[in-house]
């Protein structure tokens, strides 16, 4: 080697100057897998989340509010109560939750009904009351004395009415004052989850039955105008 190059290898490894020497690979490493585990923890508890509102909303369905608690909620979702509560502070607010989950759902579908076909908007709500009839049957009987279900069951209320006024909208037209109030509100009763259930699971009807019985009940009202 040339001397000359060997006072040059000597000044690089001399006191002035220092090399620091690091996992630069395996530190690159480490830094893309921590937004890949928050991300990952972040939608295992969004899973974990939508486990619990699903029992949830299946247990304030088929049983009165007080018979549902917030540990077999846990247990069914396969969680901790402590985690349950965390996530939701309460019973009340879970329920609340789980109600929204599955008002989304509905009034998503709901949405979708057509404004000039009745046959077809008295199908969309007849396929919504039988996926749901039970739930808002349940909540029904008690709202007299379930604050909380009351509160839901006027959400659902309000929502039905502003349904009806848009939906049929064309029966409703040109009318005024108490003669459009009085229309609007034979048009919430011919569709609403009392008479789905008296036509499908009183009087026996089939769903296929019942979709037309509602249908020539508002062509007659149509027949009014």
């Amino acid at each position: 080697m040339d001397p000359g190059d060997a006072r040059s290898l000597d000044g690089l490894t001399g006191p002035g100057f220092c090399v620091t020497i690091g996992d630069m690979k395996g530190e690159g490493i480490r830094s893309a897998k921590r937004p890949y585990r928050m991300v990952a923890r972040a939608e295992a508890a969004r899973a974990t989340a939508n486990r619990v509102l699903d029992v949830a909303l299946e247990l304030f369905t088929d049983r009165p509010y007080e018979d549902v608690s917030v540990e077999e909620i846990a247990q069914r979702a396969e969680v901790t109560k402590r985690t349950v509560l965390r996530r939701f502070g309460s019973k009340e607010a879970l329920f609340l939750a789980a109600m929204e989950r599955g008002g989304r759902e509905e009034m998503q579908a709901r949405d979708e009904a057509s404004v000039r076909d009745v046959p077809a908007a008295v199908a969309n709500v007849v396929a919504h009351y039988e996926r749901w009839g039970a739930n808002r049957l349940r909540l029904l009987s008690q709202e007299d004395r379930i604050a909380v279900v009351a509160e839901d069951v006027e959400i659902g209320r309000r929502y039905h009415w502003s349904w009806v006024e848009r939906t049929f909208a064309p029966l409703i037209a040109g009318l005024k004052g108490a003669a459009r109030r009085r229309r609007i509100a034979a048009l919430v009763a011919l569709t609403d989850v009392y008479t789905w259930k008296l036509l499908r699971r009183d009087l026996g009807l089939s769903q296929a039955e019942t979709e037309r019985t509602l249908a020539e009940l508002i062509h007659k009202l149509e027949g009014e105008l």
